[in-house]
């Protein structure tokens, strides 16, 4: 039987091969957003991985974060930020940070209830469904603080939050009904609440991750995408899937998640500075992400993508079907683990009531 020892290494050194190998082969590059110092003097170093393009303000943080970590710290805390998938999906990911293998990770909030199903909250239909409700979600003092403690018994500490944008369907035949939506095989993420969601939606989805979207979408084992129309437009899903249909059904949340390990190897003071930072780089730019979802959307109508919204009937269908999903979840999103310091009876409803969510 392997033991933990082995499987950490193992991790450890896939990450390392992936490392070594990266600027071999031809990918993204990072020079528009590489450092302006010399991190070598670095006394701490911390990996941090992202699957998506940091054009995207929700990832572009981890750069805002490094950047002001460096500064705040004097030079002491490196965070090597690795966007674009450079060390795979989010799935595998998850593993080699719970591993220890890397340090960080900015996880999309549909991946996040691999390892902590609490943070499935967000991705529960027409709960916290526009950026209104996301800044009312983060600042709810022990709702948010209790969501954020997710992933603790994993051994993983969760910090903050950046977004990406409106939730709805990039297709490549326009989806202007319920009944056009069924006959579309939709990418959905490795999570078990968009699985059920979809399920109860009668539609016909297909798990995929990340990384392997553009190919499928263009030789067609796709042709729809449950996603934002900015991560749509930025990482080119609109060269291929021209039509939108706007939902609005959830937030597209990246949940900035760390090694608790490694976080409590740092200095107290060096601690107290990592956790100010993040929190205050992401206020930033979330406030940021309104804008760009604006803007990103006119750029994509200027290039002739075609927006769609569904009738009141449908979207009262896809709700009152959605809801089904919040009941089915709710024991998983309500469990409680030794390490929560808030131990709500029902969670889902105290979100629930303080968002003002109506079935």
């Amino acid at each position: 039987m392997i033991g933990n020892r082995t499987v950490k290494l193992v991790c450890v050194m896939v990450v390392v091969i992936c490392l070594w190998i990266s600027p071999v082969f031809a990918g993204p590059s990072l020079d528009a957003w590489k450092a302006n110092f010399d991190p070598s003097g670095a006394k701490y170093k911390c990996i941090v991985s992202n699957v998506s393009h940091p054009v995207i303000k929700g990832v572009y943080a981890g750069f805002a974060i490094r950047d002001e970590l460096w500064k705040r710290t004097n030079g002491q805390i490196y965070l090597d930020y690795k966007p674009f998938s450079m060390l795979g999906g989010e799935v595998e990911v998850l593993n080699q940070l719970q591993m220890g293998a890397i340090q960080g990770m900015g996880v999309s909030s549909v991946a996040a209830t691999n390892l902590g199903p609490r943070f499935g909250v967000v991705n529960l239909p027409f709960l916290i469904n526009s950026f209104e409700k996301l800044d009312k979600f983060a600042g709810s003092g022990q709702l948010f603080d209790h969501f954020m403690m997710a992933m603790d018994h994993q051994g993983i500490m969760g910090l903050d939050i950046t977004g990406y944008g409106n939730y709805g369907w990039a297709t490549t035949t326009p989806v202007k009904s319920i009944a056009d939506a069924k006959k579309v095989k939709f990418r959905i993420a490795e999570a078990a609440v968009n699985q059920l969601n979809y399920k109860n939606w009668g539609f016909n989805p297909v798990v995929m991750p990340w990384p392997d979207v553009p190919v499928a979408l263009k030789q067609g084992v796709i042709d729809g995408l449950d996603h934002t129309p900015m991560v749509c437009n930025i990482t080119k899903k609109f060269e291929v899937a021209k039509y939108f249909t706007q939902l609005n059904y959830a937030q597209g949340l990246f949940i900035w998640i760390f090694n608790k390990a490694w976080f409590n190897s740092l200095p107290a003071d060096l601690q107290k500075t990592f956790k100010e930072t993040v929190h205050d780089v992401c206020a930033k730019i979330r406030a940021e992400t309104v804008q760009q979802e604006t803007d990103q959307i006119a750029k994509a109508k200027a290039a002739g993508i075609e927006f769609f919204k569904l009738s009141d009937a449908d979207m009262a269908t896809l709700q009152s079907q959605g809801d089904k999903t919040h009941k089915a979840f709710a024991a998983e999103i309500n469990k409680l683990y030794p390490g929560d310091t808030y131990r709500p009876v029902n969670f889902i409803e105290e979100v629930q009531g303080f968002i003002g969510y109506s079935k």
